[in-house]
C-alpha cells in the first residue's frame, strides 16, 4: 500500500510541475496506451465470448481512451488556435466516433487506426515541446486532470 501510494505522490507531482505541453503528451500517452490494452484484449477473441469480464475490460479500455480524447477536445483554444484547433476538434470528435463504433462491433482495425493517429499526434507534440523555450513558465492547466 505504502508504494502504491508513493507512486501515486510521484504522478501527481509529475503533473502538477508539467508544462501545458508535457500535459498533452501524457493525455496522448494515456490515451495509447489505453488503446494497447483494448487492441490486447480483443486480439485474445476466442476467450471474449467465453469471458465476459474481458469484454468488461475491452470497453473499460475504450472508455478511459475516449475520456482522454475529451479531455484534449476541451483543452483547445479555439481563439488562439483558430482553424488548427477546429481542426483537431473535429479529428478528435471523429475519434470517438470510431472507438465507439469499434467498441459496439469489437473491431480492432479501427482501435488500431485511431491509435496510429494518437501515435503520430503525440511525435508532434513531442517536437513542438522540445522547441518550445524553456524559460517560459508553465500555463495554467485548470481542466486536464491525468491523474484518475
Amino acid at each position: 500500500m505504502a508504494q502504491k501510494n508513493g507512486l501515486s505522490a510521484y504522478r501527481q507531482t509529475r503533473i502538477k510541475t508539467a508544462s501545458q505541453g508535457q500535459l498533452i503528451i501524457m493525455l496522448y500517452d494515456g490515451g495509447i496506451s489505453s488503446l494497447d490494452r483494448a487492441l490486447e484484449l480483443l486480439n485474445r477473441k476466442p476467450g471474449l465470448k467465453k469471458n465476459p469480464s474481458a469484454i468488461e475490460e475491452t470497453g473499460k479500455a475504450i472508455l478511459k481512451a475516449q475520456e482522454i480524447i475529451t479531455e484534449l477536445m476541451v483543452s483547445l483554444d479555439f481563439e488562439r488556435g483558430g482553424e488548427i484547433a477546429g481542426n483537431l476538434f473535429a479529428l478528435y470528435t471523429w475519434f470517438n466516433k470510431e472507438l465507439l463504433e469499434a467498441h459496439v462491433k469489437s473491431d480492432a482495425a479501427r482501435i488500431l487506426v485511431v491509435r496510429n493517429w494518437l501515435d503520430l499526434m503525440r511525435a508532434s507534440w513531442v517536437e513542438a515541446a522540445a522547441n518550445h523555450s524553456a524559460n517560459e513558465k508553465p500555463e495554467s492547466t485548470a481542466g486536464i486532470n491525468i491523474a484518475g
